[in-house]
């Protein structure tokens, strides 16, 4: 009996043994699991200390910005229900003054229909409210244009609730920015940065007064720079939250440092969708300069409408990459006109600055003042050409009707780019100095798949200008049946490069 049961015992243990062995392992394995996960994830205070502290920048800066409401004046509306006054007169100015209630007899209408009171009485009521920052200790402060236009009462309330009236300095409908200034010393001006050094993913905050709360802070990131929005002014897009009331109110860098003004925001419903947009402060600042001087800001010009250079242009007129500004119509006896810059001229250059896109044109004229010289450099006929221009004050463009009248009778049988030519008529051919150019009086084939039109000028043949039928058709008979060309097409007061693909 012992001798059969001690073999049981030494099993038992040895199984207890590699019972317990598992369990120990079992027991390391989950420590070290534990050790591990302990050892890799990060501590609160990590993931605190690796997000933005925006507490220190709200505490520096939110003391220069002020909220800003504006009244209007608008005619005393009443019902008119004085002695003699028709009672239906209440009824018209919901309704119309057509309007005549059942059962009511239509008395003489009363003054002015019963709708403003007689004498042109007005009466002051809330326009709008908006946001500003302060920029100078002696009471300088920035907005937008549109905060502050058509108002007779401006009101500017600082963070310790004081509110004070504001006067305007100088307004920029173009730029929307608007100077205004209220009579106080000692203000803590906002620190000016500097836009230029703006990169995207940078976060930036904006304070202001959405929907009338004020001192509302919100945060995000520069989503672009240089955002073109067909102004005179490259606008900072950003995805921090920006809403009615907003506007006006700084875009504030980590350093505390104004580097835009909040200025609109590209929305479906009219509220914020992710998308606004601030005037970079750079810009801001050389308006101030002016609004202070003269109250209104003077801009250059020089006579030119453009487009943009199609990437088949470029590569037809021998430019390397697309870009600059093609000029599509000089202004006769425009500044343009007398520096000799011509329809169908590619501008790439303005003082030195580079001309990627058409929209960097019109910006760099116009922040160049009146009556100065400025270096213009154009792309004509497969080379650079250095050019000086006059700049002129802005002014509002004039277009000039082109007298399209039939041609003479002597015109070209249809060649192979599909186009019959004759004359331009001498009040047309006169408006370009460069050429008289020829008229279009049939298209076909290539020619009409391009878009060209009877009546259409073609002033040049790729680099050959062109004055007469005789120099087009012996421009044209110098092409290969199969070439492309590249024509210089002037309709109305616009020319245009047009690629012709003969067939």
């Amino acid at each position: 009996m012992s001798f059969s049961q001690e073999p049981r015992r030494k099993m038992k243990t040895k199984i207890a043994g590699v019972t317990a062995g598992l369990f120990l392992i079992a027991g390391l394995s989950s420590a070290m699991v534990y050790a591990e996960t302990t050892t890799s994830a990060p501590t609160t205070s990590a993931l605190v200390a690796s997000l933005p502290d925006f507490t220190q920048v709200v505490a520096k800066t939110e003391g220069s910005v002020v909220n800003i409401r504006t009244t209007e004046a608008v005619p005393v509306r009443g019902s008119q229900m004085g002695p003699g006054a028709d009672p239906s007169d209440l009824f018209r100015w919901f309704f119309g003054p057509d309007f005549n209630p059942p059962g009511m007899q239509r008395q003489p209408p009363s003054p002015r229909g019963g709708l403003p009171v007689p004498g042109n009485k007005e009466r002051t009521v809330p326009r709008g409210i908006g946001s500003g920052f302060i920029i100078s200790k002696d009471g300088y402060i920035l907005t937008n244009n549109h905060v502050i236009e058509k108002s007779n009462g401006i009101f500017v309330t600082m963070m310790d609730g004081k509110e004070y009236k504001a006067k305007v300095i100088g307004t920029d409908p173009r730029s929307d920015v608007a100077l205004i200034k209220i009579d106080v010393n000692n203000l803590t001006p906002l620190t000016i940065g500097d836009s230029d050094k703006l990169k995207k993913g940078q976060w930036v905050l904006a304070i202001g007064s959405p929907f009338g709360l004020d001192s509302t802070v919100t945060s995000g990131i520069i989503s672009a720079i240089n955002r073109d929005t067909g102004d005179y002014l490259p606008f900072i897009q950003t995805d921090v939250a920006v809403n009615p009331g907003n506007s006006g109110g700084p875009l504030i860098n980590l350093e505390g440092e104004v580097v835009g003004i909040n200025s609109q925001i590209v929305s479906r419903s009219g509220g914020f969708m992710g998308i606004s947009l601030a005037i970079p402060i750079d810009e801001v600042m050389r308006i101030v300069e002016q609004l202070k001087a003269t109250g209104k800001v003077t801009r250059g010009r020089i006579g030119v409408q453009i487009t943009e250079v199609a990437d088949q242009v470029a590569k037809a007129l021998g430019m390397s990459t697309a870009h600059g500004a093609l000029v599509s119509n000089v202004e006769e006896g425009g500044p343009a006109d007398k520096a000799g810059i011509r329809a169908g001229d590619v501008i790439t250059g303005f003082n030195g600055q580079k001309i990627n896109h058409m929209s960097d044109l019109p910006r760099l004229v116009g922040a160049t003042q009146p009556d100065t010289v400025a270096d213009v450099t154009v792309w004509r006929k497969g080379k650079s050409i250095d050019i000086k221009a006059k700049i002129g004050e802005m002014l509002n463009p004039t277009a000039s009707p082109v007298d399209q009248s039939s041609a003479e009778p002597d015109a070209s049988p249809v060649d192979q780019l599909g186009l019959q030519v004759g004359p331009v008529p001498a009040p047309a051919g006169s408006k370009d100095k460069s050429s008289g150019g020829v008229e279009v009086l049939q298209v076909e084939g290539g020619a009409a798949q391009a878009g060209i039109e009877q009546g259409d000028i073609i002033l040049r043949v790729n680099n050959t200008d062109i004055a007469s039928p005789e120099q087009y058709a012996k421009a044209v008979a110098s092409l290969g049946k199969s070439d492309e060309v590249i024509l210089l097409v002037r309709r109305a007061d616009q020319s245009q490069w047009v690629i012709v693909k003969p067939e």
